[in-house]
């Protein structure tokens, strides 16, 4: 199921003959699935102590054994190191993470997630869970080849950012 018509591509090829316009597809079912993800999410988290983004950002430091660097979340999570500093001074404010001084390294700060940032993310992560499983659950025995399909995607374009 295409959710960008043909004609659309077709109508900029007529407009501009060069343009590639191949990833419109992948990028449109990207879209797609990212939002479908979002709104099976959403209602969980409202009123609640938490965005989806804060708890994708804390859950990597809910069972971290050491400290971690906001450039390490920022990579680990395939966001922006300017994006994860600011929701991390939110989340520091609110009293979700602590930062301290990095003895290796002045400029990058320690961030470990508070006994109140693990008590808010065990209580939402399991229900973000859940809503997922039961998003996925048509996906059936395509669920393996989804995931590496994916993996190759991210594989991808990861070399690619890194050549860049």
């Amino acid at each position: 199921m295409s959710f960008l018509p043909v004609e659309v591509r077709a109508r900029w090829a007529e407009h501009n003959p060069g343009l590639d316009t191949s990833p419109m597809e992948l990028v449109a079912l990207l879209k797609r699935a990212g939002g479908l993800l979002d709104r099976a999410v959403e209602p969980l988290y409202e009123g609640a102590a938490l965005t989806a983004p804060e708890v994708d950002m804390l859950i990597p430091l809910r069972h971290a054994t050491e400290p971690m660097i906001a450039r390490g979340l920022a990579e680990h999570l395939g966001l922006s190191r300017a994006g994860v500093s600011k929701t991390l001074a939110k989340l520091e404010r609110r009293g979700f993470v602590s930062r301290t001084p990095n003895p290796a390294d002045r400029r990058a700060a320690l961030v470990t997630v508070t006994p109140a940032g693990a008590r808010a993310v065990d209580d939402l992560f399991p229900r973000q869970l859940a809503a997922e499983v039961e998003l996925f659950a048509g996906l059936g025995e395509d669920r393996e080849r989804v995931i590496r399909a994916l993996e190759l995607l991210v594989g991808t374009m990861e070399g690619r950012a890194a050549r860049a």
